[in-house]
């Protein structure tokens, strides 16, 4: 099994990747992650769950895509070949300062449940950035992302295999493009955000000052 790759995400933008069961590796990479994101005023963690080959209540999840950025490694935790868990991973997910984002994460939510894990604070982008009236078939940044990142599908046989501890690079590759895609959109979304709000607080103190002075009797 190869624990640490790289993979084209698009353009120039490569994405170092850890794909591992192994406790400690996991551990050191939530530790990175964590010295990161306490300096950044948007907390914002990428994340997806490819799930086991089974049916019904027997599925459970298979791997834990976690991104916060193309220059900082992507984890792949492959809990379905994992000993036992990770505390630090399992805290990382169920701490409230943090906002994982991913496309239609009610499932994924349900999924990481099936074995304890809880996400405290998350957002489903399929669901926040839909178009109402849509009447093309991209109503929604998750196709677009699914477009973008997707440039390598894997068969139906392929998407039966996520369980398995030696996953191909294919198999790497579009696990880790998924969390960084759910990253990069969401983090754009919140400055764009951000920014409106500025340019709205800006122009109504603008209103207000114009309308103080508009008061005096000169």
């Amino acid at each position: 099994m190869r624990e640490f790759m790289e993979v084209q995400a698009h353009g120039n933008t490569k994405l170092h990747v850890i794909h591992t069961n192994d406790l400690h590796k996991a551990a050191t990479t939530i530790e990175q992650f964590e010295r990161y994101l306490q300096f950044e005023r948007h907390k914002i963690v990428g994340v997806d769950v490819k799930y086991t080959n089974d049916h019904g209540e027997d599925q459970k999840p298979a791997l834990a895509q976690l991104s916060i950025g193309k220059d900082h490694p992507v984890l792949l935790s492959q809990l379905s070949a994992a000993d036992k868990n990770c505390t630090m991973f399992d805290n990382f997910l169920a701490d409230p300062r943090y906002m994982f984002v991913g496309f239609s994460i009610d499932g994924d939510i349900e999924m990481l449940g099936r074995i304890g894990l809880e996400i405290a604070h998350y957002v489903d982008i399929q669901k926040e950035c839909k178009v109402p009236t849509a009447t093309k078939p991209l109503d929604s940044l998750g196709d677009v992302s699914g477009i973008l990142v997707h440039d390598v599908e894997l068969t139906n046989t392929e998407h039966q295999r996520w369980a398995c501890m030696h996953l191909s690079m294919r198999h790497n590759e579009y696990a880790a493009k998924d969390a960084y895609a759910a990253y990069e959109i969401w983090s754009c979304l919140s400055i764009i955000q951000e920014g409106l709000r500025r340019e709205k607080l800006d122009k109504e103190q603008t209103r207000k000052r114009t309308r103080s002075c508009g008061d005096y009797d000169y």
